[in-house]
């Protein structure tokens, strides 16, 4: 079959077009210093060094191992799953603290209790509602930290005290509230308790409570790095209206001792920022 000049010089003059394009867009992006893949970020430490006994809560038991099935499921490799107790005592309730940390792939869908664990059975007895929980910042410096670029912001400092050496080291916190996205389920087969479950996320220096925003704070086409990192709290109580605030006291005060060794662990995204800032 042959097709006349005129849709022959059509069909050329659409793939030039498109290669054109093509080309531009790259020409583009090369010239606006735009990012559509991102490059991975180690972790400073693995998240299994975080310390086993923080202030006056102490590891029970063993961390937990995902099966493999799990962890492709999870998306990352890189993960804690631990229980804390007051004083190591189980008889004064469990807190289980679930990091998981994500580089090079911010598309994914982070695995958020209202749905994991409702596609698991449990029941969701309150919808998801946000939480804002009190931290002491009375020996934090909240001044003299370097500046977040997107927000503006100083990163709070911390001191995190090394439990083997005992020496003190600054540690930059992330910036923003701490705010949690907060659920609460039920097992059909043991009503007379409830679970708690709370998260929130930090990215490229943020915090966020968001599943939609924390995608949004990690793939800022400026940045050549990206990562994030879900931290979960979870607690078993009794059934009764309070379940919430004892979640929210007993979490706060758990925070208040491991977020600075979370972020002794993480990235340090001031550094990359600076580090970018002096490429582009």
């Amino acid at each position: 079959m042959k097709f006349s000049p005129t849709i022959r010089w059509a069909f050329v003059t659409i793939i030039l077009v498109l290669v054109a394009s093509a080309l531009g867009f790259q020409a583009a992006v090369s010239v606006l210093d735009i990012y559509l893949k991102k490059e991975a970020i180690p972790l400073r430490e693995s998240l299994d060094t975080i310390p086993t006994k923080l202030g006056k809560w102490k590891r029970v038991g063993a961390d937990s191992r995902m099966g493999e099935a799990i962890v492709e499921s999870l998306g990352t490799r890189f993960y804690l799953d631990r229980q804390y107790a007051i004083d190591g005592d189980p008889a004064k309730g469990i807190v289980t603290l679930h990091i998981a940390y994500y580089t090079g792939m911010v598309d994914a869908v982070p695995h958020v209790p209202e749905r994991c664990w409702g596609a698991a059975g449990l029941n969701m007895v309150s919808q998801p509602s946000t939480r804002l929980l009190p931290m002491d910042k009375s020996k934090w410096d909240l001044t003299s930290g370097p500046k977040n670029a997107a927000t503006g912001d100083s990163y709070p400092i911390a001191q995190v005290v090394d439990p083997v050496t005992r020496r003190s080291e600054s540690v930059l916190l992330p910036v923003g509230e701490t705010e949690m996205s907060v659920t609460v389920f039920q097992d059909e087969k043991n009503p007379n308790v409830r679970l708690v479950g709370g998260y929130f996320f930090i990215a490229n220096g943020r915090l966020t409570s968001s599943p939609y925003r924390v995608r949004t704070y990690a793939f800022d086409l400026s940045n050549r790095y990206a990562y994030y990192c879900k931290v979960q709290f979870s607690a078993v109580f009794p059934a009764d209206e309070s379940v919430i605030e004892s979640w929210s006291a007993q979490t706060a005060d758990l925070l208040n001792e491991v977020l600075p060794h979370i972020m002794r662990r993480l990235p340090d995204w001031s550094e990359i920022e600076s580090s970018q800032s002096k490429d582009s």
